[in-house]
């Protein structure tokens, strides 16, 4: 009588495996106020005070900011809220 042998499964399961990382993007624009995107950084994304003005100033001054990275569905939720905030926002993949 022969024991029978288990084989291994070498394969990777992909399904639990989170998105690749995706970013939310909010655009300079000529219409909201500093103290508005600061605002809405501070009361959405729940950022201090020094952490919201210094996205607020990458927006200001380099035209745009990465105000969040995540899974592509919550990314799209966020640009979605941006949007509703009145600010131009989107998304892409992380190049890091």
């Amino acid at each position: 009588m022969s024991i029978p042998t288990l084989e291994r499964d070498t394969t990777l399961d992909t399904a639990g495996l989170p998105d690749t990382p995706w970013v939310t993007i909010v655009w300079n624009d000529p219409v909201n106020l500093q103290s508005y995107v600061s605002y809405v950084f501070r009361s959405y994304f729940g950022h201090l005070r020094p952490e919201a003005e210094r996205l607020m100033l990458l927006v200001h001054n380099e035209g745009r900011a990465v105000v969040a990275s995540g899974g592509r569905e919550e990314m799209e939720r966020h640009v979605e809220a941006m949007h509703d905030f009145g600010l131009s926002a989107t998304l892409a993949k992380d190049d890091a």
